[in-house]
C-alpha cells in the first residue's frame, strides 16, 4: 500500500514537471502573420520588375513608408542604391524603370513622361562639368547620396543642413567629412549605418564634403 502511494505522489510530481516545461515550449511557438502589404498595381514597366526583385530583399511597407514628397531624382536614386550599396540584382535599365514606377504611383512625378524625362537626364548626367569641374549633383545622384540625404530634410540620414551645423567653426570639417564620404561609417546619426564610397576619386570626396559643409 505504501508502495502504490509512493508512486503515484512521485507519478505527480513528475507530470508537474513535465507539464509546465511542455507550456513553456508551446509559448515560444511563433507564428507570423502573412505578408499584407502590397505594392500599388501600375502598367508601367517598372511595376512588374519592382514585384520581382524588390521583394526579394524587403516588404512592401519599406515603399510606404518613405517621404511622400521624393521627386524622380530621390526615388531612382534610392533604387540605384540598392543596386550599388547593397548588391540588389538590378541593371541600369531597371533602376530607371522601377525609379519612374515608384515616383508616378508614390511621389511626386505625375504622368510617367514626366518621370522618363527625369530618368533620361539623370542617366545621361556626366560627374564632370564642362570646365572640368566636379559635377556635384551628377556626383549625388549616380551615387544614391539623395535616396538617404535632402538638403533641409532628414530622409533616411541626416539633412545635408543639418551636417553642415555640426561641423560649423570646426577647423577639421573638411577633413573629417572626406572620410566619412569614403569609409562611411555609423552611429554619428543613429543606427543606420552609411556605406564607404571608396570607388570615388580624390577631387569627387572633396567636392561633395565642400558641397555637404556650405549648406
Amino acid at each position: 500500500m505504501k508502495m502504490n502511494t509512493f508512486i503515484a505522489a512521485s507519478s505527480i510530481a513528475l507530470a508537474a514537471l513535465v507539464l509546465p516545461a511542455k507550456s513553456f515550449a508551446q509559448a515560444l511557438t511563433l507564428k507570423l502573420p502573412q505578408e499584407t502589404a502590397k505594392l500599388k498595381p501600375s502598367k508601367l514597366p517598372g511595376y512588374p520588375v519592382a514585384m520581382q526583385k524588390c521583394a526579394i530583399c524587403h516588404s512592401a511597407d519599406y515603399i510606404n513608408q518613405q517621404p511622400p514628397d521624393m521627386n524622380q531624382a530621390q526615388w531612382t536614386a534610392e533604387v540605384r542604391k540598392m543596386e550599388h550599396a547593397y548588391g540588389a540584382p538590378l541593371s541600369d535599365a531597371e533602376v530607371n524603370q522601377i525609379g519612374e514606377y515608384l515616383a508616378v504611383t508614390y511621389g511626386t512625378a505625375k504622368t510617367p513622361a514626366q518621370a522618363e524625362v527625369a530618368a533620361t537626364s539623370l542617366a545621361a548626367a556626366p560627374v564632370a562639368a564642362a570646365d572640368g569641374a566636379v559635377d556635384v549633383q551628377a556626383l549625388l545622384t549616380a551615387n544614391a547620396c539623395l535616396g538617404c540625404h535632402a538638403l533641409h530634410q532628414k530622409i533616411v540620414g541626416p539633412a545635408y543642413h543639418d551636417v553642415a551645423l555640426k561641423y560649423q567653426g570646426d577647423a577639421q570639417a573638411q577633413s573629417k567629412l572626406e572620410a566619412s564620404i569614403r569609409g562611411g561609417g555609423a552611429g554619428k546619426w543613429g543606427e543606420v549605418p552609411m556605406p564607404a564610397f571608396a570607388g570615388l576619386k580624390p577631387q569627387e570626396v572633396t567636392a561633395l564634403a565642400a558641397f555637404v559643409l556650405k549648406q
